[in-house]
């Protein structure tokens, strides 16, 4: 088998192959890295390289498996973390030349169990600054571009992770989600990308140990690498105050299950927001995938009208936490929508918040209703397909004016007020051959029914197994 066939393979073939002793976790590393050399110098997907360390764990994890030491699910497999994650000893920037010498002593709780689980880092991921807007540049690092078409973005702000998976240079991506930021570059890329439940996967250190809306979570080629990954991320841990005690076995049970009579809510557009034309017609073709599955699908949508003012003050309130103390010194290394984003929420008062809490509670309540009718929820990830890498978001869909940087990718964050566990899978191509992805929300905390129904998808629709076209020898 060739390097580069090696490396598209599924992360669980992967491990498959690891555990059969057909290859060695050093030769599983020694390709990546290989794919690495090839395809990063274009791409810039990972900004911080480890062979070195890659390579001697690779080593040890091998001298584990002679020994016949008990092997964790991820064993041998690479891996990159997020440049928003602590990495002991690795640099660690966040995307911002206020922190681009910044080496932490510590790693943050998602990349502590990848590695427990026997991942092996072959470095850092690119984000945006902050992970600030669903468009992966920063003035540390520059732009990563869409494998898919190097002109295009690749989304954000997991946006290094995604394309690392989609060219072969990793077999999984860690990545966080506040308001789509797992979900978006999967999308653009052709790729799986889970924003699971609030405390599903926990994380640690957090200034905010309570705070609802941001979650870490994994991107992969296939479902089932993302359930693999989630086996491995989730569980309880008491350095997290909301982590679910519910263990990460949970999520190496069998995906396959019968969706026969199963009610789907179809929304092509949550309420009216503005959809591109393409992405709308990538869209609406999944309906017939669902119904062949045995699904019954809808035209419904929640009453989610609130969820913009409470995501939105949330998200200035936690951002202005973050970077305010850096303003007297560092402004001028920051970008404007990151200042934007602080100084608004400088101006939020104690009762704005209270009054979000009470709506969001409402929600909740809601939603519960509306899940009491259907299993799942179906809708467009982005509202747009990817754009041009220059530009910094879209300007207007549809000729609607796009206010703020993040406006164009509401489908994504009005789900993330809700608190329900959403996934984005691979669901076609536009005419000229970017990727789209379908968005399924499932009911409170049901992660693992997301993923089964997301299977199911997959396998009737094989869009995952296109590869991007520099990716093809």
């Amino acid at each position: 088998m060739l390097n580069e066939e090696l490396c598209f393979l599924s992360a669980t073939e992967q491990s498959k192959l690891i555990r059969a002793k057909s290859i060695s976790a050093q030769e599983l590393i020694r390709a990546h890295l290989d794919q690495i050399e090839k395809y990063n110098p274009v791409l810039n997907a990972i900004v911080t390289l480890t062979a070195d360390s890659a390579m001697a764990e690779a080593h040890a994890a091998d001298k584990a498996q002679e020994k016949g030491d008990k092997l964790g699910v991820l064993h041998g497999l690479p891996v990159a973390h997020k440049d928003l994650f602590l990495t002991k000893g690795v640099r660690t920037t966040f995307g911002s030349l206020a922190y681009k010498d910044f080496v932490p002593d510590m790693n943050s709780l998602p990349v502590e169990r990848l590695k427990k689980a026997g991942g092996i880092s072959l470095g850092k991921t690119n984000t945006p600054e902050f992970g600030a807007g669903s468009q992966t540049f920063n003035a540390v690092f520059g732009s990563t571009p869409n494998p898919y078409d190097l002109t295009k973005t690749c989304g954000g702000s997991s946006g290094g992770g995604a394309v690392a998976l989609a060219s072969g240079m990793v077999a999984i991506a860690d990545g966080t989600d506040l308001g789509g930021s797992l979900r978006n570059p999967a999308s653009f890329c052709n790729l799986v990308g889970i924003r699971p439940s609030v405390g599903r996967v926990p994380s640690w250190p957090e200034s905010l140990g309570w705070y609802p809306f941001s979650v870490p979570g994994p991107m992969a080629r296939t479902v089932q690498d993302v359930a693999l990954a989630m086996a491995a991320m989730s569980g309880p841990d008491d350095r997290s105050p909301i982590a679910l005690e519910a263990p990460g076995e949970i999520f190496l049970n069998p995906l396959a299950r019968s969706f026969k009579g199963c009610k789907i809510a179809f929304s092509a557009n949550l309420g009216g927001l503005p959809v591109e034309p393409e992405v709308a017609k990538v869209v609406e073709s999944t309906r017939a995938v669902f119904q062949e599955l045995g699904c019954e699908v809808i035209n419904d949508e929640p009453d989610i009208s609130e969820a913009d003012e409470i995501f939105m003050l949330w998200r200035a309130w936690r951002t202005e936490l973050r970077i305010t103390p850096l303003l007297k010194d560092h402004r001028a290394l920051l970008k404007d929508t990151v200042i934007w984003n602080a100084e608004q929420g400088l101006s939020i008062t104690g009762p704005q918040l209270v009054r979000a809490e009470a709506k969001r509670t409402e929600l909740y309540h809601r939603m519960r209703e509306f899940f009491n009718k259907y299993e799942f929820l179906v809708l467009p990830v982005s509202q747009v397909a990817p754009f041009p890498i220059d530009q910094e978001y879209p300007q207007e869909i549809n000729g609607v004016k796009m206010k703020t940087y993040i406006d164009w990718q509401k489908s994504a964050y009005h789900i993330s007020a809700l608190g329900n566990p959403a996934i984005s899978v691979p669901a076609g191509f536009t005419n000229t051959n970017l990727p789209v992805g379908i968005q399924i929300v499932g009911r409170h905390r049901d992660d693992f029914g997301i993923l089964q129904l997301a299977y199911a998808f997959e396998q009737l629709t094989h869009f995952a197994q296109r590869k991007p076209p520099m990716c093809i020898t």
